[in-house]
């Protein structure tokens, strides 16, 4: 039996399997199967490498670099995912809370604007003066709630 054909079919199926599942990431993205890819391309290298490999030892390589490839690769998604949580990316007026900013109208019967920036935004809060500094406390929609600085 030539070894070396076996070995060179097999890294060679290893390195399609690996090939095939990251083309099903792509058609249906759930950010999984790039791990458990990554860990058939691995294997695929390892059988090429050392020829002769038998097929349950193949298996078992299989599954150590899958559960590597895919602790790490949870690991990686967990801090990722903290930083963009934590970004504050779509929680535009969650970011201004605290910040000190100018009546640039008059908040008169509880109602009106703050500059922010080079904007003006709608604003909620005791009656205060053109000119006066204010804190913003909160915000309701797009309605910043503020209070005297």
């Amino acid at each position: 039996m030539n070894w070396s054909v076996l070995s060179w079919s097999a890294g060679a199926l290893w390195l399609a399997g690996s090939l095939l599942l990251a083309i099903a990431e792509l058609i249906a993205p759930g950010f999984f199967l790039i791990f458990v890819a990554a860990a058939a391309a691995v294997t695929g290298f390892v059988v090429l490498a050392v020829p002769g490999l038998h097929a349950i030892t193949q298996v078992v390589l299989f599954a150590i670099f899958g559960a590597i490839a895919i602790t790490l690769g949870r690991g990686w998604y967990r801090r990722l995912r903290e930083v963009t949580v934590d970004s504050g990316l779509n929680d535009r007026t969650g970011k201004l809370v605290g910040k000190t900013v100018e009546v640039c109208d008059a908040i008169v019967a509880g109602e009106g604007r703050v500059r922010v920036g080079d904007g003006a935004w709608s604003a909620r809060g005791a009656d205060t003066p053109a000119g006066a500094m204010v804190r913003i406390t909160g915000a309701t929609g797009s309605v910043l709630l503020v209070e005297p600085a």
